[in-house]
């Protein structure tokens, strides 16, 4: 069962991948994010999170706590965090004096999302300066970034005396995100919040969050079991160019994934569009709200009790800057607060 109170709409979060939009520029997109985040925060989200990832021409969310701090000095009383930081690509006490830095300067508004995988491709890894088996130390990563957070004198055993600053004593909210077993376990076990990457990943959600509230165990971060579930919203009061975006966002999914840094045609698109490989690329986001006000509601609250979420966490979509936003717009309206 959830934690929120019977009847109450669950809170509401967003993520952006700060979308670099064919023909944008990086610093527009960028620009972009600010004004999501703000519309985010003016509409009653709660938190807004960024992802990390690199070699990836259509995302220019790959350095999260660069982002953050820019975002939360243009902002006043919205959440911000990472969804997440790649932990195996950096060392525990770099995040703990990035993240520690924006806690300090933003007090109660910081999140700190943790992922296992790279975010990237092989040849990314090795240009990151990391090995494939970095991955294999993401649980002790985990603790030992909550040590170098943390307040307690025992927390320097683990952190060998070392101590963060900033970082030390701002017990930053960790989050594990997971698309599997392994991250549901992990955030079980360590008494964290678990958030399921379903936008992109759909396949083990049920699972995985059975797994997780089965096997939680409280900690001094969370009492009870919290599950976060994301999902694509197409949200328009135009129910047609609701569909029309879809159908715009489709093609860019596999325009993007298939294309493998050479553009394709359309017809090229067409084709890989009927193939398996573009069945799969448009499998990945079988969780996608569409339509007015009233069809997305509804749809997302099918998600929640499918994925028996505390917290939804949307990927607004949208051909321009109005219509994501346009997004955000809808469904909070017939949300409510």
């Amino acid at each position: 069962m959830t934690s929120s109170a019977p009847n109450a709409p669950l809170p509401l979060s967003v993520i952006d991948f700060a979308t670099v939009r064919p023909g944008q520029a990086v610093g527009e997109a960028l620009q972009d994010s600010v004004a999501l985040a703000q519309k985010a925060e003016e509409l009653g989200y709660e938190r807004v999170w960024y992802s990390e990832h690199h070699n990836m021409g259509s995302i220019a969310s790959s350095a999260p706590a660069v982002l953050i701090a820019h975002i939360a000095s243009q902002t006043s009383t919205i959440r911000l965090g990472s969804g997440g930081v790649m932990l195996p690509n950096h060392s525990p006490i770099v995040i703990a004096e990035q993240f520690g830095t924006l806690a300090e300067l933003h007090p109660g508004r910081i999140d700190l999302g943790l992922g296992r995988a790279p975010g990237t491709d092989p040849q990314t890894l090795v240009a990151l300066r990391r090995e494939p088996s970095a991955a294999e130390r993401f649980p002790n990563d985990v603790r030992e970034l909550q040590a170098f957070l943390g307040s307690d004198p025992s927390d320097l055993a683990r952190t060998r005396g070392i101590t963060a600053t900033p970082g030390r004593g701002t017990e930053i909210p960790l989050y594990i995100l997971g698309s599997s077993l392994f991250g549901a376990q992990l955030a079980a076990a360590f008494g964290l919040p678990y958030a399921f990457a379903s936008h992109f990943a759909p396949d083990a959600l049920e699972q995985a969050v059975a797994v997780y509230r089965e096997r939680f165990e409280p900690s001094a971060q969370l009492a009870e079991p919290y599950v976060i579930a994301a999902v694509n919203v197409v949200g328009d009061d135009d129910v047609a160019r609701a569909e029309e975006t879809l159908h715009w966002y489709r093609r860019q999914r596999v325009k993007l994934m298939a294309g493998r840094g050479r553009t394709l045609s359309d017809d090229e698109v067409d084709m890989v569009m009927e193939s398996p490989a573009g069945r799969q690329i448009l499998h990945m986001i079988t969780y996608t709200a569409v339509g007015d006000g009233p069809a997305v509601k509804d749809y997302l609250e099918g998600f929640a009790r499918t994925a028996d979420a505390d917290e939804l966490m949307v990927a607004p979509v949208g051909s321009s800057r109005e219509r994501v936003h346009g997004s955000l717009e809808v469904l909070r309206a017939a949300w409510g607060r």
